[in-house]
């Protein structure tokens, strides 16, 4: 067994141990200590990293009570070995777990809402809560984590057997009744108590603070994303170069970002609605020559096909009383955008025939979906490069 160190003392870096077995596996050694400072990955919190002696660690697990570290050099058994953390990744891990315990903790007293996942990786950080939370009531959360995180409060660790554990049920915000023997338990002064594995700072200031970075509903509550210390400082620094560039670009001050991109939006949309009515004046200037062109089936009904690229469904309707207006006319009206295909068919003036049949060639045609009455009907599909194509095909069926 080992003798983990870093149970009782999360600031300990570096100790002494001797190696008691080494194994290799895929390339790698997984060498076992009589004692380490090694956090093996468990409880939600990543494993440490670091070196013992010239071989890298670069991950730590535990099994049947041997922890082993995986290392990319051989350590011989026997031998007396100087076993170092990479400090920073250890105080990461400790900070994004401690807030976790805290942000969980704020959840719970204010809005009772519990904690039912804790996931931790190398580039995010998450809680799954069973309720849903608004934008507000996270933001108080926060706030109310982060002066915890300022009054500096002492984090502590303390072991009791599970009978003596259940008196505090009352006080902890989750509580597993099916673990029994000897439970390892951390708590912050006047705040969370819950049974963890897993390494967290003696102090919450350590923590720096704490930031919700995101939330969305998650299974009937909701997920949130956030980051502590180190990690918030960076998400901040990267925020604040990205909002400084958008806000040159765009030659306003910062604060001025929101309201200076809201007029280029509405400039655009702007632009690209005078552009939308220049092409359908354009096409429907066209749309004469398309007519006389148009095939005519056995009936003497003109079969009129057009294809509309750049335009969406909303032009469609826009542009679909021109058509209709035709006499004994098949209107297949076909707008094309990179990421959809819109179509319809309706019967000109005086023109005899059924817009479901018709609207059932398309769906074929482009593989989409769609519907409506004798009279109109519409659909849509996904985006393909021969539309103009399939628009033909769907044309010489009807011929």
């Amino acid at each position: 067994m080992t003798v983990k160190l870093f149970e009782n003392n999360s600031l300990l870096k570096e100790c002494t141990a001797t190696v008691t077995a080494c194994t290799e596996k895929e390339g790698q050694y997984l060498v076992e200590l009589d004692q380490t400072v090694f956090f093996p990955e468990g409880g939600g919190q990543l494993s440490d990293k670091g070196k013992i002696n010239e071989a890298v660690v670069s991950h730590v697990s535990e099994k049947d009570g041997h922890i082993y570290h995986e290392c990319d050099k051989p350590l011989e058994v026997g031998t007396e070995v100087k076993a170092v953390l990479n400090w920073r990744v250890r105080l990461d891990r400790m900070q994004q777990h401690l807030g976790e315990h805290l942000l969980s903790y704020a959840c719970w007293k204010l809005f009772k809402a519990n904690n039912i996942g804790f996931h931790m990786n190398e580039d995010d950080v998450f809680i799954d809560l069973d309720k849903e939370l608004t934008e507000e009531e996270l933001l108080k959360a926060e706030l109310y984590t982060n002066e915890i995180i300022w009054e500096n409060r002492p984090v502590h660790i303390s072991y009791m057997d599970s009978t003596e554990a259940v008196k505090l049920k009352e006080k902890m915000r989750k509580f597993n009744s099916k673990l029994t023997g000897t439970l390892r338990i951390v708590s912050v002064e006047d705040a969370d108590i819950c049974t963890c594995c897993g390494t967290h700072p003696p102090f919450t200031g350590m923590l720096g603070s704490v930031k919700v970075i995101r939330h969305e509903k998650h299974k009937g509550g909701c997920r949130v994303e956030f980051v502590c210390g180190s990690r918030a400082l960076a998400d901040a620094d990267k925020k604040n170069s990205t909002l400084l560039a958008v806000a040159q670009g765009l030659s306003v001050k910062p604060e001025q970002v929101p309201d200076a991109l809201a007029k280029l939006k509405a400039d655009l949309l702007k632009q690209l609605d005078d552009v939308k009515s220049k092409l359908l004046k354009i096409e429907e200037a066209q749309l004469q020559e398309l007519y006389d062109n148009a095939p005519t089936t056995a009936a003497g009904t003109k079969i009129l096909a057009v294809p509309m690229d750049g335009h969406d469904a909303k032009d469609i309707k826009v542009f679909l009383p021109k058509a209709t207006a035709l006499k004994k006319t098949i209107c297949l009206l076909v707008a094309a955008k990179p990421e959809r295909i819109s179509y319809a068919a309706a019967l000109g003036a005086d023109t005899e025939g059924d817009c479901r049949v018709l609207i059932k060639l398309l769906n074929e045609a482009f593989g989409g979906r769609g519907g409506g009455k004798s009279d109109c009907a519409q659909g849509g599909a996904d985006y393909c490069a021969d539309w103009v194509e399939k628009l033909d095909a769907v044309v010489d069926k009807l011929k």
